[in-house]
């Protein structure tokens, strides 16, 4: 199905939940986030790429030893973050997108709105901490 989003368009509750327009304007900001975290990735990996470490001063190795760390963490932190981007779209493309996995109920479009790769209603995802705090605290 080819949707065609106005510029300005905003999901609203007033609307059918997850109609063609609001999943296409979802399944548009999830791709432009993907873009963005592969660019950053490669920016990354020149940056990484570029020789390796002429500094004589062993501080000096160490901060950049150190920076290198945290360029790799993030690296791997964006991995998982376009990994779980990809299993929205498919949501998205089998229907099942901005529907809670445990409850079936439409998740709000305010948490969809901050984090469109949501798999939980807010109230869902308590409960899910919840637990996990009271499993991790014994």
């Amino acid at each position: 199905m080819n949707v065609t989003l106005a510029p300005d368009y905003k999901p609203s509750k007033k609307e059918d939940f997850m109609n063609p327009v609001m999943a296409e304007y979802f399944r548009q900001k999830l791709l432009t986030w993907r873009s963005e975290l592969l660019n950053d990735s490669n920016d990354t990996l020149q940056s990484l790429q570029e020789g390796g470490i002429q500094e004589p001063d062993i501080s000096d190795r160490a901060s950049i030893e150190t920076d290198r760390s945290l360029e790799l963490r993030n690296r791997a932190r964006a991995r998982k973050l376009i990994s779980k981007i990809d299993e929205a779209l498919e949501r998205i493309a089998s229907g099942e997108f901005g529907y809670c996995d445990e409850t079936s109920e439409p998740i709000s479009l305010s948490r969809l709105e901050a984090r469109p790769i949501a798999t939980l209603s807010i109230e869902a995802q308590e409960r899910h901490e919840r637990m996990e705090k009271t499993h991790r605290d014994y």
